[in-house]
């Protein structure tokens, strides 16, 4: 096996982290950080998990104050480095990541995180990326730094944390080709060629003759650029980074495809498509199991299996409502019904029947209006549907 110039320096600092960290390989379900086989064989030829937090322990090489100087610098051919990790069944854990800085922004622009700066650490292992962005105008090495804030559910920061990582990129120039004569026959994707003879690429394509598309963030899992910001993904894969997987068989009760063929259920379900409920006996009345035998019942019902009707719930059920003036819109009240002027219907007299001059683009099905193709609404006097709006709905 062939190591890469920085190998033999890397391997020993990460055989030593190897040594740690399968001493301190997670046994439970607490917080923890890890590149993967994958990743680490990539840098240094070796396949091994390499862990900077593990069982909620940051380990100690990380907490070593000489540590950032024995790393080596990142090579140019790495753009991206892959973390994994996971909070654990039954712990909490809130992230921040700050400083995310570069020290030489002639030569690299600020690292950039595939997911949102702030959020909540993934109860299941969850993998992110780290794009370390070469501007190609030159090359050199650029200092950068990644800061990380983990805290758990009471508002305390783990063990070790906040962690700040002072780390370097090697960064090559983007040679190009010199003239051309056929440049302007050569240059694609709309592409034009200079008085140099030299392609000149639309913003989104990059190479000698303009036929590289550029996605940012980058492609994952396997993905393949195809044009400007658009990822075809592997076979599994979807999102607009291929960034998701998808699920060949349909997750069930509320539950979310988030890896290839891997659900995350919603609290109360379980299984590989959340179809086990931990509710023995369902919860009835549009109840929503939320734990082991814990129903959340719908307004208007209560006990253990939302079975139990409140007495207001029953009242209002019984009781109608009485009719007024101001229910009433275009008609009067007779006794608790509303009686409507010529021209309305319906229990309020809010309705008007549909006629030719109302339904535009259509005709009458009774008091409707049936549509034309390519118009929409009560009236048909609209050329795009409306948007309905959706409540956002948490787990």
């Amino acid at each position: 096996m062939t190591l890469r110039p920085y190998g033999h320096v890397l391997l020993i600092i990460w055989w030593t982290a190897a040594i740690v960290a399968e001493k301190e390989r997670p046994k439970g379900g607490d917080m923890s950080l890890w590149i993967d086989e994958k990743q680490v064989k990539e840098f240094s030829g070796f396949p091994m998990e390499i862990f900077a937090i593990a069982d909620g322990t940051v380990l100690p090489y990380i907490l070593d104050p000489n540590f950032e100087k024995y790393l080596p610098v990142i090579p140019s051919e790495v753009s991206s480095v892959n973390f994994t990790w996971k909070s654990g069944d039954n712990k909490q854990y809130n992230y921040n990541f700050e400083n995310l800085q570069s020290f030489n922004e002639d030569i690299l622009s600020n690292p950039v995180i595939s997911i949102e700066t702030k959020g909540r650490v993934p109860k299941k292992p969850g993998v992110f990326q780290v794009f370390l962005p070469c501007l190609g105008n030159r090359s050199g090495v650029a200092g950068f730094s990644i800061g990380l804030r983990i805290v758990n559910e009471n508002g305390k920061y783990l063990e070790g944390t906040p962690l700040l990582l002072r780390l370097q990129k090697q960064c090559a120039e983007h040679v190009t080709q010199g003239p051309d004569p056929e440049c302007d026959k050569k240059c694609a994707n709309r592409g034009w060629c200079n008085q140099q003879k030299i392609c000149e690429c639309q913003k989104g394509y990059m190479g000698n003759y303009c036929r590289t598309a550029l996605c940012y963030p980058q492609c994952m899992n396997g993905g393949t650029c195809i044009s400007p910001g658009v990822c075809k993904c592997a076979d599994g894969y979807q999102g607009p980074h291929c960034e998701g997987g998808i699920c060949r068989e349909k997750c069930l009760n509320g539950g979310k495809c988030i890896q290839k063929d891997k659900c995350k259920c919603r609290k109360g379900y379980y299984g590989p498509r959340c179809e086990y409920s931990k509710c023995t006996i369902p919860c009835l009345n549009g109840g929503r199991c939320i734990g082991v035998n814990q129903c959340r019942c719908k307004r208007g019902y209560s006990g253990g299996q939302c079975d139990q009707q409140n007495k207001r719930q029953k009242e209002r059920r019984r009781r109608p409502r009485p009719c007024t003036p101001r229910r009433c819109k275009h008609g009067v009240c007779v006794g608790n019904a509303c009686r409507c002027e010529k021209g309305w219907y319906g229990r309020k007299c809010n309705k008007r029947p549909c006629t030719p001059q109302r339904c535009k683009h259509g005709i009458c099905l009774g008091n409707r209006c049936q549509c034309e193709k390519g118009w929409y609404g009560r009236k048909c006097n609209r050329s795009h549907p409306r948007r309905r709006r959706t409540k956002k709905r948490y787990v």
